[in-house]
């Protein structure tokens, strides 16, 4: 088992190529790795040849037990998850012993301060979680070109105005992804992944062309279970949504299958550029109450994007509007899911103005389950809106600007 050494690298394994690319280059540095996948997201077939563990969801503890019993020192999370829901997974005792940690975990708002967590859990349970680019630094994207196309100096305009809403939304764990074209931003990654978004984008720029993807890590974010990657999905991704080309950072981007990725962006003429970027210090929202943080979003964004609304569900900034207007906003964030579901209304829709509402829009946030909608505007909406969000059952909180 310990081929390498006394340190023996554990993998808990999602889905995608990134698991198993990792267990293969530390296979080849003569480790040994321990893989144990996630039921429904990593494939046993991926890893013929290695050690693999298939677990459930809730076997927390056949998991913990599986890679202390083979040894396992440090520990690798890596893979595409879905969220789970706890109603539908099959438990053991590890579980339900762990049961107030993991609700601490689910409690935690965004993505990053849920995976902080995560980490913290395992490293309780002895592990020393390490990041894929620290086990397997081959696989991140360095500084400079990738492919034959080249990234135009026109582009830097495009770039600068993603990575600027990147820093902007940090503080309230969003925004890891942004499309821009022209200056004007096309879309803003939330809780539907970045694939997703740019099929938003591509169903709506109706076969424009021009403009860029910004996949950048948020200042701050936990790289060792939230690396930023690309692959040749996301060529396909980019391709379709007519954007030129891609900018990552260099140094905290993985990729997934590099080589089929180059061919891909190759065949498609879509750029990838590797940038360096100076670390920013960021301080995470204080603000506990969801419909807050939503104006707080939206204030935030107003210098660089007029957004006129902000799906924000247990602290998790779910949705952004960019142009697409508030009854597509609520319809997108409608399918999203925050970790964990009760059943109980939650959440809210903050709008930057009352005048966006309508009693569609107000029936529609109400058919979402969303407890409240809250704007900026204390001169309140219409007498028709405001009849409508009553018979919705909704709370309307009105909060002065800026306030």
């Amino acid at each position: 088992m310990e081929r390498g050494g006394q340190t023996v690298v554990g993998i808990l394994a999602g889905g995608g190529t990134l698991p198993r690319e990792i267990a293969d280059v530390l296979w080849a540095e003569g480790q040994n790795p321990v893989i144990v996948g996630l039921e429904g997201e990593a494939d046993p077939k991926d890893f013929a040849g290695h050690d693999f563990t298939p677990v459930n969801w809730g076997r927390i503890g056949q998991l913990i037990r599986t890679f202390k019993r083979k040894g396992v020192t440090d520990l690798v999370i890596v893979g595409r998850v879905t969220r789970p829901d706890l109603k539908a997974i099959r438990t053991d005792f590890g579980f339900w012993w762990n049961l107030p940690r993991i609700f601490k975990i689910i409690a935690a708002g965004g993505d990053d301060s849920v995976l902080r967590r995560v980490v913290g859990f395992f490293e309780e349970h002895g592990f020393r979680v390490r990041g894929p680019g620290d086990v397997a630094p081959v696989l991140v994207i360095g500084e400079g070109a990738y492919g034959r196309t080249a990234m135009a100096g026109s582009a830097q305009r495009d770039f600068e105005t993603g990575r600027e809403i990147v820093g902007r939304l940090a503080p309230f764990d969003i925004g890891q992804a942004v499309a821009v074209a022209n200056g004007a931003v096309l879309a803003i990654e939330g809780a539907e992944g970045t694939d997703a978004m740019l099929m938003r984008v591509a169903g709506a720029r109706g076969g424009q062309r021009g403009g860029l993807l910004v996949k950048w890590p948020k200042p701050g974010q936990e790289l060792r279970v939230d690396m930023p990657a690309i692959g040749p999905h996301t060529i396909a991704s980019v391709a379709a949504a007519g954007l030129d080309g891609i900018v990552v950072q260099a140094g905290a981007t993985l990729a997934a299958a590099r080589q089929d990725m180059i061919d891909a962006a190759d065949r498609q003429s879509v750029f990838i550029e590797g940038l360096r970027s100076a670390s920013d210090r960021i301080e995470k929202t204080t603000l506990a109450d969801d419909g807050a943080i939503g104006l707080a979003v939206l204030a935030q964004l107003r210098p660089v994007l007029d957004s006129r609304g902000a799906v924000v569900v247990r602290r998790h900034v779910l949705a952004l509007e960019t142009g697409e207007g508030l009854a597509a906003l609520i319809g997108r964030a409608a399918g999203l899911r925050q970790w964990g579901r009760d059943g109980k209304r939650r959440g809210a829709l903050a709008v930057a103005s009352c005048g966006d509402l309508d009693a569609g829009s107000v029936q529609a946030a109400a058919a979402a389950g969303y407890e409240s909608i809250v704007a900026a505007d204390d001169a309140g909406p219409s007498g028709a809106v405001q009849a409508a969000i009553r018979a919705a059952g909704l709370r309307l909180d009105l909060r002065r600007p800026g306030g």
